[in-house]
């Protein structure tokens, strides 16, 4: 079997170095938005500006190229080695080789030659430069990158396991080049000055200010810093939504069994909700012409006021948006607590009220940490419900985007705010990590366990109740008012009613030639559902790698490793989106205006919610499983794919709606990435509103909610439900 093993790696190894020689053969290699792939590859021999690789560097004088060939040659040549050292050596020679050479021409030659003046002092100038990097250029770089996490195995790192090492050094690649470079080049903007000196004078002129950081608050009618406003709505909704995804997550497991699904498709509703859904319905019931104070004022003759608007229905607002990402993320930890420890706690004489105390809620932790955590960042960099609903409260999200579109213009100062909220992020992150600290949440290992999960104490049922299920009806209320207005013709004036909203949106006719979509809203709806549904799967599956790297495996920089994981919910979306413009609009990547960096801005966006979810029900995971399978001569990739991602059915049910419907339902990370070819459902609804047709846009929202939810479902049915062999009690009888 390990002589069967390392065969295969020696073909994998193999397989890497021909795809990367092949692709410098047989792909364009550089990426041309005015050209199509089919009339790219029909002048791969000879048009300079869509060529192959090889073309290029032999006869249009990119000689620079040579150096992923050599690379790439050099690597062959230790691949039919035998496997050990001196192989090693040869793969990593190689491998750096090619990526040094690439990478550093790719930053340092533009379209136009040389992108520093020293480099063309120095050089000489080019005849020509290179545009951004396309198919071809993107396989040999990749295939470089995957050898050079098996030569660091063949050395002897990541315990010898190349599969551990080409995982741990592609993603830390990806997240390099779609997170910490975009995110840094637009956050280093902060300690530039107006003259583009570098200046850390003007990064605390710009954030060290009485507006920020001002304590005003602690005098009478004061107010604080937007700095302290934004830290203490994140705690607020951190700790709500914590608790509450953590009661419906109980009530759903723990509870009546025929509450189950009412409250999971509940729980799920405003995660599949356009944001400004939510806040709209919020507006409908509280806002100065809303329902509860014109009863107030029919009642009790008090005048209609905005006391709604503030830092009482921002938090309100984010309690909707991110009760439903602790409620996924705490499902899967309660599921996987092992009935046994519960049963040896009431066999030593507890009762269920201290067994839940001392055992189910210990056992909970990683759970609630990762929900807070992820509450938390969600919060701060929350952009949609602040805007709508924050009145004269600011937070940090809000100034950063009237920094970038406002009339200052100040680049700077947005970075600068940026840096704050990273700073916020970072000090939660590592809180978190400091309690949890090395503590074991073991609860499912090889050893069959087919207990009764424990039924909720009395007095826990009672607070659960009592609190989350009011909770969810005040839910249903929100959005029968904001679904109200889809179905009227003009909401407060002629409330007839009318399905004019939907077929202005989504009209269309059956013809002899065919179906004709002639609602205004299908080209968005086309084109959201088309880059959603490609990004979901990439998403779940980066995230669900990155979590079993980090639960299972130690390397240097791993801190550094699982924060870069995570630095894209630590900044608002719309200051991603413009470090994707000012990162990706030049080359070596050069996709503003094309799709794929809308996909890739939806992957990096929601990447963090699929690792946190993973980490948790990691946590839960015995070790023993990881080396049961090992010890049957199983490698990493066998044994990840046939043991440990069955157990993490939640988790990947979680990653996969949560970057769906995210991607179907952004606004702030794609507000400045969108074009005309490319435009998206929250930007056509955003259009709607502005012009004040809210009747076609509300109308839009309650057809993407029931996409959603269909798509929902379809993703838990196909995913399925995890495997544990528990039983359970439900109608009377025990099932198993």
């Amino acid at each position: 079997m390990l002589v069967r093993l390392t065969e295969r790696t020696q073909r994998a190894i193999y397989a890497w170095v021909l795809t990367g020689l092949l692709a410098y053969v047989a792909l364009p290699w550089f990426f041309l938005q005015r050209s199509s792939f089919s009339s790219a590859m029909a002048h791969l021999f000879g048009d300079p500006s869509v060529a192959n690789g090889l073309t290029q560097a032999a006869i249009h004088g990119r000689y620079w190229l040579w150096t992923g060939v050599i690379g790439l040659l050099i690597a062959g040549f230790g691949a039919v080695l035998p496997a050990g050292r001196r192989q090693g050596s040869a793969l990593v020679a190689g491998a750096l080789i090619g990526l040094v050479g690439l990478v550093a021409s790719g930053y340092s030659i533009g379209a136009m030659g040389w992108n520093f003046a020293w480099m063309e002092r120095l050089f000489g100038p080019l005849p020509q430069g290179q545009y951004g990097i396309g198919w071809g250029g993107f396989i040999v770089l990749v295939s470089l990158v995957m050898l050079l996490g098996a030569g660091l195995a063949r050395l002897g790192y990541f315990k010898r396991d190349v599969f551990v090492a080409a995982a741990v050094i592609g993603c830390a690649t990806l997240l390099a080049t779609f997170v910490v470079l975009p995110v840094a080049k637009s956050l280093l903007a902060g300690f530039y000055d107006d003259a583009a000196n570098f200046s850390l004078q003007s990064l605390a002129d710009r954030i060290f200010t009485e507006r920020i950081w001002g304590l005003g608050c602690l005098a009478e009618a004061g107010r604080c810093g937007v700095a302290w406003n934004t830290l203490y709505l994140a705690l607020l909704t951190a700790a709500g939504t914590t608790v509450l995804g953590t009661m419906i997550a109980l009530m759903a497991e723990r509870g009546s069994r025929r509450m189950g699904k009412p409250l999971n498709v509940l729980a799920m509703l405003p995660i599949i909700t356009p944001p400004f859904v939510v806040g709209l319905g919020l507006i409908l019931l509280f806002g100065r012409s809303g329902v509860a104070n014109q009863f107030l004022e029919w009642a009790f003759g008090i005048p209609p006021t905005r006391w709604f608007y503030g830092v009482f229905g921002v938090w309100l607002a984010q309690l909707f948006a991110f009760t439903p990402i602790a409620f996924m993320i705490m499902r899967g930890v309660v599921q996987g607590i092992s009935p046994s420890l519960e049963e040896a706690a009431q066999t030593l004489r507890a009762n269920r009220l201290r067994t839940f105390m001392t055992v189910t809620l210990p056992l909970l932790k990683p759970g609630l940490a990762n929900a807070f955590l992820v509450g938390f960042i969600e919060s701060i960099a929350d952009f949609g419900n602040p805007i709508i609903l924050g009145g004269s409260y600011s937070v940090l999200s809000t100034e950063i985007f009237f920094a970038i579109v406002g009339s200052s213009l100040d680049q700077g100062m947005a970075a600068g705010l940026a840096l704050i909220l990273t700073a916020f992020a970072l000090t939660v992150f590592f809180i978190q990590r400091k309690l949890l600290g090395s503590t074991s949440f073991t609860t499912v290992s090889g050893k069959g366990d087919a207990g009764v999960p424990m039924e909720l104490p009395t007095l826990v049922r009672r607070i659960c109740n009592w609190i989350a299920l009011p909770w969810l009806a005040f839910t249903v209320i929100v959005y029968c008012f904001a679904f109200a207005g889809g179905f009227v013709k003009v909401w407060g004036r002629d409330y007839t009613f009318t399905f004019q909203h939907f077929k202005s949106a989504f009209d269309f006719q059956v013809g002899g030639a065919g179906v004709q979509w002639l609602g205004s809203a299908w080209n968005s709806l086309f084109n959201t559902i088309y880059l959603a549904g490609i990004a979901a799967p990439i998403c779940a599956a980066i995230g669900l790698l990155i979590a079993w790297l980090l639960a299972r495996t130690d390397f240097r920089g791993k801190a550094a490793f699982e924060f870069s994981a995570l630095l894209t919910f630590a900044i608002p979306g719309t200051v991603l989106g413009v470090s994707y413009i000012l990162a990706f609009n030049v080359p070596p990547v050069e996709l503003t205006g094309t799709g794929l960096i809308i996909i890739l801005c939806f992957v990096f966006r929601n990447l963090p919610v699929g690792v946190r979810a993973g980490t948790a029900s990691f946590k839960q995971l015995d070790r023993s499983l990881d080396e049961a399978s090992v010890m049957l001569r199983a490698g990493s990739l066998t044994t990840l794919r046939r043991v440990i991602f069955p157990l993490l059915k939640p988790a990947l049910v979680a990653a996969l709606v949560y970057s769906f419907v995210r991607s179907m339902t952004t606004v702030s990370a794609v507000i400045f990435l969108v074009t005309a070819e490319y435009d998206l459902a929250t930007t056509y609804i955003i259009g709607r509103v502005g012009n004040g047709d809210y009747g076609v846009a509300l109308a839009y929202c309650t057809v993407l909610i029931i996409f959603m939810s269909l798509t929902t479902f379809a993703i838990q049915k196909v995913v399925g439900e995890r495997k544990l062999g528990r039983r359970r009690v439900g109608a009377g009888r025990v099932v198993v």
